[in-house]
């Protein structure tokens, strides 16, 4: 697998006069990308969620907001679907709200292939917003994504905030792991950072995060959006001593490039000055609990 260049969006959140300008707006994003080289493009989590703005009777509604959103749903998912394929490119599309049969509901984030496979990954652990006021629910099955790029795992914004989720996708073979994020404070968005940088230490792999932007008082689900987006590496060998690779301007609408090289991660992890990946098992020394499954999805 050879190393591509990795896109992630400080997508900011604008009030919306159709569908079809949102499809243009999208059309765009995937366009500058693509022509930027970018192979895999990363939105974040909820911003689909600007499509509530063309809905005026639910706009100062909460759960009349994610209603309308959710029924968007295949006409989302065609678009993406369609400009992956255009493109030839991946695209991780922004998360949403995603009802299922038995009446829950999820965040769930889809990754498209250039060859029209979609691949979901439902987010594991909700934030008390998420809980107490949206009444979404998380979702049972964390997955490690084999893509022509590489083995990819999707860490939803909190869930990149829990070293087993991640753990999990990294011991599956993870090179990548992806957090599209979504944080009202700026306390919100080191929370996701620092978890994600976290993760990129202990898996000895790349970690990126992609956040909403701006304010919008218009929206009761995206009102306050802060963030960077960045794409990090473990602090060890031939990357920084930061372990930054990539880091946009804060709270700039921008697309934020870096390139991911999967064979550095089997290089940071047999050769790192530490090896927090293979040694991770020594601090279990007395549990008994057993480590969490990931599930394998091929994507061509």
């Amino acid at each position: 697998m050879s190393a591509f260049t990795l896109a992630l969006a400080q997508y900011r959140i604008e009030r919306l006069d159709s569908f079809a300008q949102w499809e243009a707006r999208i059309a765009r994003w995937v366009g500058d990308a693509a022509g930027h080289g970018a192979q895999l493009l990363v939105f974040p989590e909820y911003g689909a969620m600007d499509l509530a703005s063309l809905d005026p009777a639910s706009m100062g509604d909460l759960q009349g907001s994610l209603r309308f959103v959710a029924g968007l749903i295949d006409r989302i998912d065609a678009h993406h679907k369609a400009l992956a394929q255009a493109h030839g490119v991946h695209i991780l599309a922004a998360s949403l709200p995603c009802p299922l049969s038995d009446g829950r509901v999820v965040n769930r984030a889809r990754l498209f292939t250039p060859k029209g496979s979609i691949g979901i990954q439902d987010k594991i652990v909700m934030t008390r917003f998420e809980r107490e006021r949206w009444m979404i629910d998380g979702g049972d099955t964390i997955r490690l994504f084999r893509t022509t790029l590489g083995p990819i795992g999707i860490s939803i914004c909190y869930d990149v905030e829990f070293p087993l989720i991640a753990r999990a996708q990294a011991e599956a073979g993870a090179a990548l792991i992806l957090a599209p994020s979504c944080t009202d404070t700026m306390q919100g968005y080191w929370r996701v950072r620092i978890g994600a940088q976290a993760r990129a230490l202990e898996g000895q792999c790349f970690v990126a995060q992609a956040p909403t932007v701006g304010i919008a008082p218009w929206s009761p689900v995206l009102d306050e959006n802060y963030g960077a987006a960045g794409l990090f590496a473990p602090p060890d060998g031939d990357a920084p001593d930061d372990g930054i690779l990539a880091l946009g301007e804060l709270g700039a609408g921008q697309w934020v490039y870096g390139t991911v090289d999967p064979a550095r991660v089997a290089r940071w992890r047999e050769a790192g000055a530490v090896r927090p990946f293979r040694h991770w098992p020594e601090q279990l020394a007395g549990a008994t609990s057993a480590p969490l499954g990931c599930e394998i999805v091929a994507l061509d």
